[in-house]
């Protein structure tokens, strides 16, 4: 009999546990208890799980994160309805099912206008509670979706939370339009190669990419770039002002910040947006005001999305008119060897774990 099985047994299951704040050394594979549905929610038994760079930025942690320890890291996962608590929909056991890892409560205004991603009690699995990295985890009925019989878990777990937060951005933010050109600053991440795609799907273009390998921008070709930049051959903003004819682009795509933040703003046209769901170099940038008001420019923030959008999106991938890059897939039990590998950045897709 597996250790898992036996620890199933006797209530409890094996989990990737974050003991505390700091360094990847800080986590480690253990057992909790195995968690029981609460009114309105299913347990669900992952059988794929996806990582995320959140899961690097809580490992760390931040001022303001209050998170009880030992904590479960994950928020994208796959899997198996196990059982049901009471009013929970019409989910029954062995449904396979995606999970949507924003948590809102269902009734504040944002919630009741469709905007549930700004819940003013708004929660994601991995950061704000117990995430996807355990053999069984309890979610509400409503952030379910049901995983037809084509689709694997694997698939479904790495496009979730990249897909409908690249989604959110360029469609629901930023309006991105036919005809439209984009930058994406980046090549191999999640939401970047969903970005990718995005754009495409809305017959935007050109799509200029900026990546730091040729193995990232060959994927990104694929995917449907037009113009790859490798930004260790050549400065990325003077190739961005080539290949536009010195116009500039309509959108950027940067999730970035702090390193690349002046550099995109520079790459816009006059009234162009910036986008941005992220700042993996850094939180706090340095932003030249004249390029705001005098090139008409905007920022806008974004991050996750509504059941709507997620709903949309993943109907977009379970219908194979959006393609999910996955690098690697590991057993749970190499979940540090994973993180490592996310913290490292040479990942082309998503690195995905099996419970």
């Amino acid at each position: 009999m597996s250790n898992s099985r036996k620890a199933a047994q006797n209530g409890r299951m094996p989990a990737l546990l974050l003991a505390k704040h700091g360094t990847l050394d800080n986590v480690l594979l253990g057992t909790v208890a195995i968690p029981s549905p609460a009114t309105g929610e299913v347990l669900v038994r992952v059988k794929a799980a996806a990582l995320n760079r959140l899961d690097l930025f809580v490992a760390a942690g931040w001022p303001g994160l209050k998170l009880t320890l030992p904590h479960i890291l994950g928020s994208d996962a796959a899997g198996v309805v196990e059982a049901v608590g009471a009013d929970a929909g019409d989910f029954v056991p062995g449904d396979r099912v995606a999970v949507n890892p924003t948590i809102s409560c269902g009734f504040c205004e944002f919630c009741r206008a469709g905007r549930d991603n700004l819940c003013s009690s708004v929660s994601v699995l991995g950061e704000h509670r117990p995430g996807t990295y355990a053999q069984f985890l309890t979610i509400p009925a409503r952030n379910l979706l049901r995983l037809p019989d084509h689709v694997s878990y694997e698939t479904a777990a790495a496009a979730a939370l990249v897909y409908v937060t690249a989604w959110h951005s360029l469609i629901t933010r930023g309006n991105l339009r036919p005809g439209e050109s984009v930058l994406i600053v980046g090549a191999g991440g999640g939401v970047n190669t969903a970005a990718i795609q995005v754009a495409r799907l809305a017959g935007a273009g050109p799509i200029i990419v900026v990546g730091s390998s040729a193995k990232k921008l060959a994927m990104a070709r694929v995917l449907g770039a037009d113009v790859l930049i490798n930004r260790h051959e050549e400065a990325w903003g003077r190739a961005v002002y080539r290949a536009t004819n010195r116009q500039g682009v309509d959108v950027v795509v940067d999730n970035v910040g702090d390193a690349t933040f002046p550099d995109s703003l520079r790459a816009l046209k006059r009234g162009g947006r910036l986008l941005t769901v992220g700042n993996s170099s850094g939180p706090k940038v340095d932003l030249d005001n004249r390029y705001l008001f005098a090139k008409h420019l905007s920022i806008i923030g974004s991050t996750m999305g509504p059941v709507a959008d997620f709903e949309t999106v993943m109907g977009l991938v379970f219908d194979g008119l959006l393609r999910v890059v996955i690098d690697t897939v590991y057993p749970l039990s190499e979940g540090v060897t994973a993180l490592q590998r996310l913290s490292e950045g040479d990942v082309t897709g998503k690195l995905v774990l099996q419970p």
